[in-house]
């Protein structure tokens, strides 16, 4: 208790936790990996080859399980009709989990997610195929050669959002262009 002017007693307010009060819409939360530092995380959902198709941000601190559903409500193609032709999301360990799974079947999507512990051998007990991580980890790399996407300057997330959508707009513009230069040699 404290005094709130000539002999008057308030209850003191209690501290915010991360995320709440009036800084909470900044979608920046302390990074797990670099001694609690604010950051940010960015969630991409992309195709076969690496294009990206939706992109979500969120603080560093928010589990990947729990942005999937943003991420793929973030798509900006229009998608086929998953009745008529199935669709497959493959994830990594960090999605298994029921909120991982229930996005993905939420949204039509067949989920791939191997199991944590499990490791794929083929019939000799070795490992076959690497994982396809790394399609999407060449992908924010790709991103992350944009400075105002690798350092967010921006303190509104609505505006740093917008410079992570351009920058996948510039990557299939690039794209494109390759394809075409290609195409016509």
């Amino acid at each position: 208790m404290r005094t709130a002017g000539s002999a008057r007693l308030a209850l003191a307010g209690r501290r915010r936790l991360d995320g709440q009060g009036a800084l909470g819409w900044r979608k920046k939360g302390p990074n797990p990996t670099d001694r609690a530092k604010p950051g940010t995380k960015r969630s991409l959902i992309v195709e076969r080859s690496g294009g990206p198709l939706g992109a979500a941000i969120a603080g560093a601190n928010v589990h990947d399980a729990k942005l999937l559903a943003e991420t793929i409500e973030a798509i900006v193609v229009e998608r086929p009709d998953p009745a008529e032709y199935p669709q497959h999301l493959s994830l990594d360990k960090g999605y298994d989990n029921p909120s991982g799974r229930g996005a993905a079947e939420q949204a039509g999507y067949i989920p791939h997610i191997r199991r944590i512990g499990e490791e794929k051998l083929d019939e000799a007990g070795e490992k076959r195929h690497p994982a396809r991580r790394w399609v999407v980890e060449r992908t924010l790399a790709w991103l992350s050669k944009c400075r105002a996407i690798l350092i967010r300057y921006d303190k509104k997330p609505v505006n740093y959002l917008g410079l992570v959508q351009l920058a996948c707009a510039l990557l299939w513009y690039r794209r494109l262009h390759r394809l075409q230069e290609a195409g016509a040699n």
